[in-house]
């Protein structure tokens, strides 16, 4: 069966704030029509920012286009209200109201439609198209099946480093994946979201300051698996320039990709059956029923992806742009609703007894079994996975960075148990300057406020170089030979060659289960 990665859409936060009002706010005019948001000033700085929420990427995806590529929005007449975020795309709002406790957000009461295919932008007040600033564009996580641009606040990171954010929403769940297997409905809906959402930013952004040849992807957990699917697919080259994936990479086993879906109804998903799933009253009642099944996060649709993502990768035909991949040093460090993408259980299963000695060993201490499993499925799901990708990238000569997140933030003092170092998602907060948004956490120190400072250069930095280093900053070395990479905590470091041990491990197990494959192939022979 296919599984799903648990990915938590962690952030220090908040939206749903009210925002200063300048006048009668800001407004700008793009192709399909003017625009009036809100002006919003930002902690330690006297820079102001321009915020327009819920701008339409696309038409509803309703009805007819249920199930379909995302289609160009209508124009309107007059000039639109951009002061409120947009709804949620269909979810489980449970979810939410769990990492929101998790993390310590604070957000006005979620709403959710299936009129959902809207983004927000975050410009430095003032911006006109002469400013050509970097662009830099958030795909949210959720395990693809929830999260949203309310949850996210670009104001702060846009306000400290002179860039433009955009946050955008996509389909989740089934309706974001559900497929046929067949060119009645091939999937992959939330990928062409987001190549819609990257298309209307090569539109329209220069309208609010943006530079449409400067565009860095960025996305944590689901939002960097997501990221780095476009980094694979052909349909999204030139749409992007850089790419920043957070603790989430998606290679999925080939035999995967040519499924529809894991559920075991698969009678019911026969073409001729796909009107029923078009019609308004049943579509609810069927996501909230198989919302919790598990589906395939991406497939071969002939569209977005033409061929499974090791063959890209090993033929060098992906899109060679500066890539950032990062990870923390406790990726399950909750032990949340843990699945996995792409992992293969013939390898988990087969290699089960070789792969638990490795990390448990003989130890019969509950700190030192719990320690080693959690490092297990971090490993097993997000670092390995994150290593294989950079060596990839390496070898096609575009530029290359790494880093682990190490800091565990002091806000989660009370709400998180001892144990648990730096989190799944923890950095993100401190990359889009979480203690500089009003109402935000207050109990972050001083130096958790240069940290945050810092992320913000950094990332900045590579959206506007593709190189992250500058004045005032550790130096971050590129990801070479060597296998360097970037240690984040309060003060930062450089190291090379993260978790070699397990590195070399995890390459003897696939040795092993090639091994394994090809003998049972010449036996498989040998019986014809």
């Amino acid at each position: 069966a296919a599984a799903t990665l648990s990915l938590s859409a962690s952030c220090l936060l908040t939206a749903g704030k009210t925002h200063r009002q300048s006048g009668a706010g800001p407004e700008v005019t793009i192709a399909l029509g003017r625009l009036k948001g809100t002006q919003t000033n930002v902690k330690g700085t006297d820079k102001l920012v321009d915020v327009f929420l819920g701008i339409p990427f696309a038409k509803a995806p309703l009805g007819s286009l249920r199930f379909s590529p995302p289609e160009p929005p209508e124009p309107w007449t007059g000039v639109r209200d951009a002061t409120s975020h947009p709804p949620l795309c269909p979810q489980d709002l449970s979810l939410l109201k769990t990492a929101e406790k998790n993390f310590k957000e604070k957000h006005l009461a979620f709403q959710t439609s299936e009129d959902c295919l809207y983004l927000s932008v975050y410009s430095p007040a003032g911006s006109s198209k002469k400013d050509k600033l970097p662009v830099m564009v958030w795909i949210h996580g959720g395990n693809f099946i929830f999260g949203g641009a309310a949850r996210y606040d670009g104001s702060a990171l846009s306000a400290y480093e002179n860039v433009v954010v955009v946050i955008i929403q996509y389909r989740l769940g089934l309706l974001g994946f559900f497929n046929t297997g067949d060119e009645h409905a091939p999937g992959n809906w939330a990928y062409l979201d987001q190549v819609a959402a990257l298309r209307w930013v090569q539109g329209n952004i220069e309208h609010f300051g943006g530079d449409p040849a400067s565009v860095t992807l960025f996305g944590i957990s689901a939002g960097s698996c997501a990221v780095f699917a476009h980094v694979l697919s052909p349909l999204s080259k030139g749409l992007f320039h850089k790419a920043i994936s957070e603790s989430g990479i998606i290679i999925p086993p080939s035999k995967n990709l040519r499924l529809s879906t894991d559920l075991e109804v698969s009678s019911f998903f026969l073409k001729e059956k796909l009107e029923i799933l078009l019609t308004t009253n049943f579509i609810f009642c069927f996501f909230l029923f198989f919302q919790e099944i598990s589906f395939l996060p991406l497939v071969l649709d002939g569209v977005f992806l033409h061929k499974p993502p090791e063959e890209i990768l090993a033929g060098k035909e992906f899109n060679a742009v500066p890539f950032m991949i990062g990870v923390t040093n406790n990726e399950f460090g909750l032990f949340q609703r843990a699945q996995t993408i792409g992992l293969e259980t013939d390898l988990t299963v087969n290699f089960l007894p070789m792969i638990l000695d490795e990390y448990l060993g003989d130890t019969e201490d509950p700190a030192e079994l719990r320690d080693g499993f959690l490092d297990l499925l971090g490993d097993m799901a997000i670092v390995m996975p994150a290593i294989k990708a950079l060596n990839y990238h390496r070898e096609s000569g575009a530029p290359t960075y790494f880093f682990e997140f190490q800091h565990r933030a002091s806000a989660f003092r009370d709400s998180k148990p001892d144990y648990v170092k730096a989190d799944h998602g923890d950095e993100v907060g401190f990359v889009f300057g979480g203690p500089f948004l009003a109402g935000d956490i207050q109990l972050l120190t001083e130096e958790e406020k240069n940290l945050s400072r810092t992320l913000m250069k950094y990332w900045a930095n590579f959206a506007r170089n593709g190189n992250p280093n500058g004045e005032g900053l550790v130096e971050w070395p590129s990801y070479n030979l060597n296998e360097e990479y970037l240690q984040i905590n309060l003060q930062q470091k450089k190291d090379r060659k993260l978790k070699e041990k397990k590195v070399e491990f995890w390459k003897k197990v696939i040795l092993e289960k090639t091994k394994s494959k090809s003998t049972q192939n010449k036996k498989f022979k040998l019986e014809l």
